[in-house]
């Protein structure tokens, strides 16, 4: 059976020169990164080729690249990082965040809310999935601390102002001549394909993740910006600039770095890829009556298509399209399992059962025409059967 892979907003697959760099770091160069002799010497040049790989991609220095476990581990580090460091400091702290965050940012703040002395504000945001610059503004008090606001969205692929958002936090700052709120956005979806510079983005945080870039799952990273606070998550021997314990993660660390090397590259692919999702798009729109986009029709990721299906369960029309040989998702892959209703598409204004009707297509470099139409025709064909 025919099999193509429409899920790359969940995972991709790993690039080859990726896993050729990794390899030789799981058996050949073992070392500890903390040793002193030669093996240990070996994996820590591996270690900081990797760095400067990762800072080159955000146009920043290396010493401000902390490698983490997870893109969800370094949202925790950078929200639950700063907010402890200023609960020492301040009285009050104020986190502004976006009604349509991952849920590694949401539960962190939700955890974080439980102390009555902070407290959280949602912004929402527009029928497109586009956070109101006007009510973000508005929101920003004396007691704002922090701001997060994702990149880009994992379930229907909006990018957000970002360097807009950072200018209205920067003019605010020389206004009320305040060091906060500092600034970090979650940028695990869109650092393929969207300019990550931190110098244009204006952040003081961002968060990548290796398995949304071609490399491998189980490593992250944290840009912080030279003399950002910083608490640890976890205590031990110090690694990572004394903000991360633990023996760092060398083959997965390689396979970031690597990763983001391979970015440089990926220009043809990014205009390939938004081809055939446009090409996608209109073809449903062609072949199945009723079908509409979720989100943003130009300030979206590339790669992405979340369609709504009047009348037609979600989970239904995944597990038949996988039957077919076809792989999508319905919101977000941390959640696929559940039938929960998507806060995101509750955020831009889907009732419970529209939301439970759309699914979300995502496109990668391997994708071709090809795989395009014959995506199309098993839909017609499954959608059909489940209208009857």
């Amino acid at each position: 059976m025919k099999r193509i892979y429409c899920d790359y907003a969940a995972t991709t697959p790993v690039d080859k020169k990726v896993l050729a760099a990794m390899m030789p770091h799981f058996s050949e160069q073992f070392g500890n990164p903390s040793s002193i002799h030669e093996y240990g010497q070996e994996a820590l040049q591996a270690l900081d080729r990797a760095r400067h790989a990762v800072a080159d991609m955000l146009g920043c220095l290396s010493q401000e690249v902390l490698f983490t476990g997870s893109a969800t581990e370094a949202n925790n580090l950078a929200l639950f990082g700063v907010a402890r460091y200023l609960l020492e400091k301040k009285k009050k702290v104020h986190i502004i965040t976006s009604a349509i965050e991952h849920e590694s940012v949401t539960s962190p703040l939700a955890q974080l809310a439980r102390d009555q002395n902070v407290s959280v504000t949602y912004v929402p945001v527009s029928h497109d999935g586009l956070i109101d610059v006007d009510a973000f503004a508005s929101a920003i008090t004396e007691d704002t601390a922090l701001v997060s606001i994702m990149y880009a969205n994992n379930e229907i692929g909006t990018i957000q102002p970002i360097s807009e958002i950072a200018h209205i936090i920067r003019a605010y700052k020389k206004k009320t001549k305040q060091d906060y709120p500092l600034f970090h956005t979650d940028a695990a979806q869109a650092a393929y394909y969207v300019n990550t510079k931190v110098s244009d983005l204006d952040v003081d945080l961002m968060t990548l993740s290796g398995h949304k870039m071609y490399g491998p799952k189980g490593v992250g990273a944290l840009y912080v910006k030279k003399g950002t606070p910083l608490v640890p998550l976890l205590f031990g021997s110090g690694q990572e600039y004394g903000k991360r314990s633990g023996t760092e993660n060398i083959p997965g660390i390689v396979g970031l770095g690597e990763a983001c090397e391979q970015i440089k590259e990926n220009k043809e692919f990014v205009g390939k890829i938004k081809d055939l999702r446009d090409y996608f798009i209109s073809q449903i729109f062609i072949k199945i009556p009723g079908a509409s986009l979720n989100g943003a029709q130009e300030k979206r990721l590339p790669g992405n298509a979340n369609i709504l299906f009047k009348g037609i369960r979600a989970q239904d029309l995944i597990v038949m399209l996988d039957g077919e040989g076809v792989a999508v998702s319905a919101g977000s892959a941390c959640q696929s399992k559940a039938l929960a209703f998507s806060h995101v598409l509750s955020a831009i204004g889907l009732s419970e059962k529209d939301a439970q009707s759309s699914v979300r297509f995502s496109f990668g470099k391997t994708t071709t025409k090809k795989d395009i139409d014959y995506v199309v025709n098993v839909l017609v064909k499954v959608i059909k059967i489940l209208h009857k």
